[in-house]
């Protein structure tokens, strides 16, 4: 079996993109990656940041199951503390009403934006001490009816969405291996902990009637293209962006700012986030994301690029997918 590969999407605005553009872009995207093989297409919720527009993943996730067959769909993850966990179950289980064995859910504890973004969703910075029982009530939520029970997720009940716990350090990966759900690592922006993590997921996983044994995923940035020069500047402009947003500037500026801000630790800082990068040509990269899925032992590798030049994008993935041999069944947990 090969490697099985997802796509994680940040619906990139910026640089002439506007939101508008970059959603319908999403939707061509994914009508393709569901062609050339991807197994699920995932949005990550952020807030208040101009050039991810991906604060909706339930909405989203929508939007791409109406345009495509049979990809799967969902969140990378919806972030749990800005939430109630009825009014997620309520979501998600009317995605999966109207999507059936489509829909996943991949949950996260961060807040996904800074902290007075946080209070204006009028949610406080402790809510993510309930993480762990909040997942719980969500799942007893999307499980079928229990005698007693008062309160119903209308849609939802009896939908069984599989879970995902999402993390970027060990808390994740033990809770994942407590409750014996699917684990997948943030590798793509916060890559210290992975090797880590998955061993800590592995070593403590205890089976669950939702899976018998660990399923990880670990994301990866991908940038593709005809020529490693190509490639070589599509990094380059990430890595530009990612700086600069870092820094508190604007997406698009001054050359010689963007230069001195790389050159700091700020840049240092953005430059390691982006460690786990595949840059390159076809067979280049194919074998990078083989590596990297070989090293970690990740059971799917979920590729990220937030470029906002659509064709650029495509085409990236499209040369990943030629060289990554997949199972022909696309069996993923979940599925």
């Amino acid at each position: 079996m090969g490697t099985r590969l997802s796509v994680l999407d940040l619906a990139t605005a910026g640089g002439g993109v506007s939101p508008r553009d970059a959603l319908l872009g999403s939707a061509e995207l994914a009508k393709r990656a569901e062609e050339w093989g991807y197994g699920r297409y995932w949005f990550s919720e952020h807030h208040n940041m101009p050039s991810i527009v991906s604060s909706t993943p339930a909405v989203l996730a929508g939007f791409i199951a109406s345009h495509t067959d049979r990809i799967r769909v969902g969140s990378g993850g919806v972030m749990l503390p800005n939430h109630s966990p009825l009014i997620i179950a309520e979501q998600y289980g009317t995605l999966a009403t109207l999507y059936p064995g489509r829909v996943d859910l991949g949950l996260g504890r961060a807040p996904g934006t800074d902290l007075d973004t946080v209070r204006a969703m009028r949610r406080s910075p402790q809510a993510s001490d309930r993480f762990p029982q909040d997942v719980v009530e969500l799942q007893r939520l999307l499980g079928p009816s229990q005698p007693g029970q008062t309160v119903r997720a209308i849609p939802g009940e009896g939908t069984e969405v599989p879970l995902y716990i999402l993390g970027s350090s060990l808390f994740g990966a033990q809770l994942a291996a407590q409750l014996g759900l699917p684990y997948a690592f943030a590798s793509h922006f916060a890559p210290a902990e992975l090797l880590n993590a998955a061993r800590v997921y592995r070593e403590e996983f205890q089976p669950s009637e939702k899976l018998a044994e660990p399923y990880m995923i670990a994301s990866m940035n991908v940038f593709a293209a005809d020529t490693d020069d190509e490639a070589r500047l599509l990094h380059a402009t990430a890595l530009e962006k990612m700086a600069r947003a870092l820094s508190g500037r604007a997406p698009d500026g001054d050359r010689e700012e963007t230069e001195a801000i790389l050159r700091s630790p700020v840049g240092r800082h953005a430059m390691q986030m982006l460690h786990y990068s595949a840059v390159g040509d076809a067979d280049g990269v194919g074998e990078q994301v083989a590596a990297f899925a070989d090293g970690c032992g990740a059971d799917e590798v979920m590729v990220a690029m937030n470029v906002a030049d659509l064709p650029a994008r495509m085409r990236s993935y499209e040369l990943l997918a030629s060289r990554i041999v997949q199972d022909a069944a696309q069996t993923v947990a979940g599925g």
